[in-house]
């Protein structure tokens, strides 16, 4: 089915417009630099758009914005363009070259920088180059320190850098020097950082370089957002929301969306068995593209997958590679070179494939499971289809019968327009307090005009005299706590100024900067030389020497491993092939994608649905007439809870359609209040639909005693209560503590950083319980497992239900899939397979045909 979107892509140049009758550019007070642009886009037969030249105008005139323009329609050349545009409008008295650094480029990922140095040199090549004497450079973690020295001797024109390596050049001795000739900064890929700490490190950069050059032109690129204000309040700063510009193009993108669907049809389906059944439709799909593109939502999933599509299609070997975070970047490397030279057939990728310059040979996208989002869907749909003339085309290959709905469901919201907000994070102190020691570096700071600065955004618009004075003592002696320690003193006070405390402090930050979290890993390397990538260090523990797994598309035999590195050799021969598991793997369904999943539901229930619901619901019609026959179907207006008692005890079925977090968060919640109640032994399971909660006696019976289970009064307590939540936030504390400054990252510490937060965790929980950084970790503890404030939304939406108590005399084709989940929680892999399989053939022939 084809759909017209304004989604995600970007960062190439321009896709053909061809030129129409309009030559001649608007008119405008800078029409001599736009003429250049005019004349760039005319010697590639092209015409720039409307929204392009929109912003080129607004950079000229000195004005900041947000640009939304779907994938392939050229964000990048209308920003690059319009930063030009305003350096040009500055230097219009002079002839000469820009000196020093005039614009800042924020990229999301650091592996972008070199594709987009060669995005944003185009137009500076050739006769018809767009400026003379600008030069494009980068700066991020993967440059080198001989690169650093020439930077610092001759700064480019344009810079190209990640959030991290910005507020390391803000944190140097003459950061006033270095951006004192700064007119415009570009963030690609906005929506990425937004609802992020990365994002709040972001703000207070741009805050922070605005406090150096008040006339600063930001501007912000995205694809895949619906809060357009929330946004540019975030780029800008609140106080400047008013005055910027929201560019939103309104380009239609042409997209074909499709699902396959698996014949027979179940009606009793369990997640992931299904998905291998469809690898010969996938590879019949694969075999009619030039190259393809695989996404899947999991690091293991896509092992699985490059697997076997390799064995069967050995005859594909040399044109098939692997693209995850946790392949070695050498390896990533050469697959994206291959995609962009379109000698690769398929290249299995994870979300590290979503952003980047787009591949013009990629002619299709397959979608291994629901997408579990919209944007996610029209960020991978817009990773194909940008040959000219070509349509994008996406392929859902759906893991079990349930996701066929998510997929139509996903689709038609593509085809309505509606994608999901991104919030803005606000009230980070842990990236405050490292902030205040980043301007302290950099020639220090007055407390009054740097806390002004920081309330410029939108992350810290709203904070209190409390937590500003809690920043300032926590970077100057650690809090009352750890004011003994003299490691922790890191600003020092002098003359109405604050400085950093020390050359040695100053170096130890910069190391240190930065807000992303990582798991402890190890690299796992060939025994005679060559690099893989990582694991995670809990998977690489539990194996033995001769274990065989599966890593970066091959089948290895582990030889040794010392802490710090997996010594691999290749596996030979037929063999079960353990695959790593990654942390970070949970995506659960979005609230606007779980409403549209609702609403199809709804509609299937209708007479006639046949002929009116999408044709992946249709498939799945027999499956939800006999949840229907047997039980009811849920509605939005309706909370569904189903009671069944099986041989192993009493089951109770909730489907609150919340997404997979919110409801473990839920079943872990009711768990917890049942047995502070009464003592009771209770199992839980959940998935995107709803959640179980079972035991040897029946659960709660009555709405009444359902009303009070799911109360949102004590929230926040009961859920740290039933996660054992002070442990959760003694082992999240490391992040925290990390990005506070209170200890140092680095992978062949990490060890010990936990030890090392641990211990400190203890301190401030015994001498200074009301050091803000323990809140905070315990919030986002909460917020991370169970996606906190959905979560009480949900509260909020279940108190306006009815709430339905059905009693069931077997499973549903609704619980049977919690159910599956509950089983593989419990047994080995042999009996949990063989138990539902079991089940689900009892259950078939129970509904008949």
């Amino acid at each position: 089915m084809r759909a017209t979107s304004g989604a995600p892509r970007d960062r190439s140049a321009s896709p053909p417009r061809r030129r129409t009758s309009r030559t001649a550019p608007p008119s405008s007070g800078h029409a001599s630099f736009h003429a250049g642009f005019h004349d760039w886009f005319a010697s590639r037969d092209w015409e720039p758009f409307p929204f392009q030249e929109e912003v080129w105008q607004a950079g000229a005139a000195g004005t900041s914005g947000l640009l939304h323009a779907p994938t392939g329609t050229g964000k990048t050349l209308a920003a690059w363009f319009g930063a030009i545009a305003r350096t040009q409008a500055v230097d219009a008295d002079t002839t000469a070259p820009p000196a020093g650094l005039r614009v800042v480029w924020i990229t999301p990922l650091r592996a972008l920088a070199a594709d987009t140095v060669r995005a944003l040199e185009e137009p500076l090549r050739g006769p018809h180059a767009v400026a003379r004497g600008w030069t494009v450079g980068t700066r991020t973690g993967d440059t080198s320190a001989a690169d650093r020295r020439r930077l610092r001797e001759n700064w480019p024109t344009t810079l190209v850098t990640t959030p991290e390596s910005l507020s390391i050049l803000l944190s140097l001795d003459d950061a006033h020097e270095i951006f004192a000739g700064l007119e415009a900064v570009v963030v690609d890929e906005w929506h990425e950082l937004l609802s992020t700490k990365r994002g709040v490190q972001t703000e207070l950069a741009l805050a922070r370089l605005r406090g150096l050059r008040p006339g600063l032109v930001s501007w912000g690129l995205s694809a895949t957002l619906s809060n357009l204000d929330d946004a540019v309040a975030a780029l800008v700063g609140p106080a400047r929301a008013g005055e910027a510009r929201i560019v939103s193009a309104r380009i239609p993108r042409q997209l074909e969306i499709e699902t396959l669907i698996p014949e027979p049809m179940e009606r009793f389906p369990w997640a992931g068995h299904m998905g291998m059944r469809l690898l010969p439709q996938v590879i019949a799909a694969i075999d009619k593209a030039t190259t393809t593109l695989v996404f899947t939502n999991t690091r293991s999933q896509a092992e699985r997958w490059f697997e076997a599509i390799s064995a069967a299609r050995p005859d594909w070997k040399k044109q098939l590679a692997l693209h995850h975070g946790s392949v070695d970047r050498d390896l990533r490397t050469q697959a994206e070179e291959g995609l962009r030279r379109g000698k690769l057939k398929c290249v299995v990728a994870t979300s590290s494939l979503d952003l980047g310059v787009d591949f013009g040979p990629v002619e299709q996208v397959l979608q291994i499971g629901s997408p579990k989002g919209i944007g996610r869907l029209l960020q991978r749909a817009g990773r194909s289809g940008h040959a000219p003339g070509a349509v994008g085309r996406l392929v859902c290959v759906p893991t079990h019968a349930l996701e066929l709905i998510e997929c139509a469901a996903a689709r038609q919201s593509v085809e309505a327009g509606v994608v999901e907000a991104r919030r803005p994070l606000t009230a980070a102190l842990d990236c405050l307090a490292q902030h205040v020691v980043t301007v302290a570096c950099s020639g220090g700071f007055r407390e009054a005009e740097l806390r002004a600065e920081v309330m410029s955004t939108h992350a810290f618009a709203d904070l209190d005299d409390a937590s500003w004075q809690w920043a300032i003592d926590f970077a100057a002696r650690g809090g009352p706590a750890l004011a003994a320690y003299p490691d922790y003193a890191r600003i020092v006070e002098r003359f109405g100024r604050w400085y950093v405390a020390s050359k040695a402090i100053a170096r130890r930050h910069r190391m240190n900067i930065g807000t992303i979290a990582s798991d402890a890993t190890v690299e796992v390397k060939w025994l005679r030389g060559g690099r893989l990538g990582t694991v995670e260090e809990s998977f690489m523990s539990r194996l033995n020497e001769g274990d065989r797994f599966l890593f970066a598309g091959k089948p290895l035999s582990l030889f040794r491993f010392d802490g710090l590195t997996a010594w691999v050799k290749r596996a030979r021969g037929p063999a079960t092939l353990r695959v790593p598991r990654w942390n970070g793997g949970r995506m659960p369904l979005s609230t606007l994608l779980s409403t549209a999943v609702l609403e199809l539901v709804q509609r299937a229930a209708e007479p006639g649905a046949g002929r009116r619901v999408p044709r992946e619901v249709n498939a799945v019609l027999p499956l939800l007439a006999t949840q229907a026959r047997w039980s009811r179907l849920p509605d939005p207006d309706t909370l569904l809870i189903e009671r069944w008692q099986g041989r192993d005890g009493h089951h109770t079925f909730v489907f609150p359609f919340a997404g997979r977090l919110v409801h473990e968060g839920l079943a872990a919640l009711v768990a917890w209040r049942i047995a502070s109640r009464r003592p009771s032994t209770l199992m839980l399971a959940a998935n995107d639909w709803g959640f179980e909660v079972s035991g040897r006696d029946p659960v709660a019976a009555d709405e009444r005693a359902w009303r009070q289970l799911f109360s949102p009064v004590n929230l926040l307590d009961d859920l740290l209560a039933c996660l054992n939540g002070t442990e959760m936030a003694r082992r999240h504390f490391r992040e925290i503590a990390r990005v506070a400054g209170l200890v140092s990252g680095g992978r062949r510490s990490d060890r010990q950083t936990q030890a090392s937060a641990g211990l400190i965790f203890d301190v401030l929980a015994e001498h200074d319980a009301e050091n803000m950084l323990l809140a905070q970790a315990r919030r986002e503890v909460v917020e991370q497992q169970f996606e906190f404030r959905r979560l009480h939304d949900a509260l909020e939406r279940i108190a306006t239900q009815e709430i339905r108590i059905l009693e069931t005399s077997r499973l549903t084709p609704l619980a049977f899939p919690i159910w599956a989940e509950f089983i593989q929680s419990r047994l080995t892999t042999q009996g949990w397979l063989e138990r539902i399989t079991d089940m689900a053939r009892e259950l078939e022939a129970a509904a008949g045909t």
